[in-house]
């Protein structure tokens, strides 16, 4: 969690007992869980707020889709199965015949 270890996690808690006393260290954790519930329930409802200024369209938005690293990786992800499923498509096609002796091969003069 954040990258922070049990040692790391035991030096904090040894900190916050002797800079707060155990005493006042109880209260302190119930104040900080009851701000993370409000941050959840305010990011919550912002999302839902834009949910419904969006229209139907956009009901199943997630916050992180907004994340331009997110938005990359999904367009990629898009595109590179688009290749996928024509390489898909065109290996299930006929394979060409070979020529037969004497015949050109096909040319097209616009692709030169």
């Amino acid at each position: 969690m954040f990258g922070v270890g049990l040692a790391e996690m035991a030096v904090i808690a040894f900190v916050a007992v002797v800079v707060f006393g155990p005493d006042k260290l109880p209260e302190l954790a119930k104040q900080a869980a009851g701000i993370i519930k409000q941050l959840r329930n305010f990011s919550n409802s912002a999302r839902d707020n834009l949910r419904d200024e969006l229209g139907a369209e956009f009901a199943d938005l997630e916050l992180r889709d907004l994340d331009p690293r997110e938005l990359v990786r999904k367009h990629l992800q898009e595109a590179m199965d688009e290749d996928d499923r024509a390489a898909a498509a065109s290996a299930t096609t006929a394979a060409p015949r070979p020529l037969a002796v004497g015949e050109l091969p096909p040319y097209d003069v616009e692709a030169t």
